[in-house]
């Protein structure tokens, strides 16, 4: 098999096949990230076209977020019984079948079943979760560094293919928009196909950072787990009663308020609101993930060596007050380059400390189930502000209360995340 030689050949180098994996679920993360992000340069273009007012589209947009996020526990427990390349397949399928459906899309039910139901679920399979399960998995050393290149991908993919759809909407209309999110998923798939593999132990490896096995030494394979919902609901049962998992549920499900659900849904249009062209706003975008590629990168790195409590208190006091200072930037040149770098540096660091936190408290082996639950409880956040920002512009004609509110909520949730104790007594120690 093509990457069982890969895998023998990088070895002879020193180059373990965990850092494929890595590239493989990069680009994955990417693309389909990519296709949660591009409706937000769409909402102006389909309410001219169909007439669909703002809550409309972003109540679409809101069940989207809320699938993507509450498929994340059964994706985790679909992943650990049926494995990752299945299930990353089936997802990108599911992705294109839904972008492409909506070329021919006339009423306001076939946005909600295609971009709604169809991509929510499809997104949800290749979340967050994905990239913490494969850094798990695959890595012992350097984890917290890995899930930060894998978290920046996912964050990153929503924000670079925002410009490009904004110029494609401008110059060819929104159907050519989608072309670049589809050709990507294409791309990610074959790549999957080919060299995604689930486990270390599919081509004679330890995870990295292990004792490599003896020569001729077979590595078992994992026991069949149980069947994947009752996995789900069987590890929340256990989870529910941790205060940390309250707790953790609690500031993710303000991450997500503060997010993608209302700067990636609609920084757009709030700029266009203020004069600001549709394009220039999509390159601020872009801009953010630049400096998120940068700074969850970053947050990987120093969750491995620093109070992962205090990461997060600064992560989410600096974004709640950078939202809270964008209403008197003036939506100037200077005034969002600055918001941009700050708020883009700090977009989706959250996650690292996050799932390590989760991980150490839960242990290992319910460490993907778990977060997949505290993620759900991310997307219900940013569902949340997907409609409530787009009802707040349909109703007061304005982005504003919206984003004040999101700013207020972070400084709250910089405040809690030190009601989780420092050494959980019982739990496990490390991830």
């Amino acid at each position: 098999m093509l990457a069982n030689a890969l895998a023998l050949r990088l070895s002879r180098y020193g180059v373990h096949y965990g850092w494929v994996i890595i590239a493989v679920t990069f680009l994955t993360a990417l693309t389909t990230a990519g296709a949660v992000g591009v409706p937000g340069a769409l909402i102006l273009p389909l309410t001219k076209e169909f007439g669909w007012n703002t809550a409309e589209i972003s109540s679409a947009l809101a069940i989207r977020l809320v699938l993507f996020g509450l498929m994340a526990p059964f994706a985790a427990a679909l992943i650990e019984r049926y494995g990752v390349r299945r299930i990353v397949i089936i997802a990108i399928a599911m992705i294109v079948t839904g972008l492409l459906l909506a070329l021919v899309m006339t009423k306001a039910w076939h946005l909600v079943v295609l971009w709604g139901i169809i991509v929510g679920i499809g997104t949800g399979m290749t979340a967050l979760v994905l990239s913490a399960i494969i850094s798990t998995r695959w890595f012992t050393a350097r984890r917290g560094l890995v899930l930060g290149m894998l978290t920046a991908s996912s964050a990153t993919g929503q924000l670079i293919f925002l410009p490009l759809a904004a110029w494609l909407v401008e110059r060819f209309g929104w159907r050519y928009a989608l072309a670049p999110s589809v050709i990507g998923l294409l791309i990610a798939g074959l790549a999957v196909v080919l060299f995604m593999r689930d486990r270390p132990s599919d081509v004679g490896l330890a995870p990295y950072g292990e004792p490599a096995p003896a020569p001729g030494q077979a590595i078992a394979a994992p026991a069949a787990t149980a069947p994947a919902f009752g996995r789900a609901f069987s590890v929340l049962g256990d989870i529910s009663t941790s205060a940390t998992f309250w707790i953790l549920a609690a500031t993710f499900f303000i991450c997500g308020l503060s997010t993608n659900g209302l700067v990636q849904t609609h920084f757009i249009s709030l700029c266009v609101d203020f004069g600001m062209p549709a394009v220039a706003a999509a390159s601020t975008l872009a801009m953010m993930g630049v400096f998120d590629f940068f700074g969850t990168i970053a947050s990987g790195w120093l969750s491995d060596r620093y109070d992962n409590r205090a990461l997060l208190f600064w992560y989410y006091g600096l974004r709640g007050l950078s939202l809270l200072y964008l209403p008197f930037s003036a939506f100037s040149f200077y005034g969002l380059s600055l918001f941009g770098a700050f708020y883009g540096l700090d977009w989706i660091a959250t996650v690292p400390p996050t799932v390590r936190l989760s991980a150490r408290a839960f242990g290992k082996e319910k460490a993907g189930v778990a977060f997949g639950w505290i993620f759900a409880a991310h997307q219900l956040g940013a569902a949340t502000a997907a409609f409530g920002a787009g009802l707040s512009r349909s109703v007061l004609a304005s982005y504003l209360p919206a984003f004040f509110a999101a700013g207020v909520m972070c400084l709250v949730a910089a405040g809690i995340v030190w009601l989780i104790r420092k050494n959980p007594v019982g739990q496990a120690a490390a991830a």
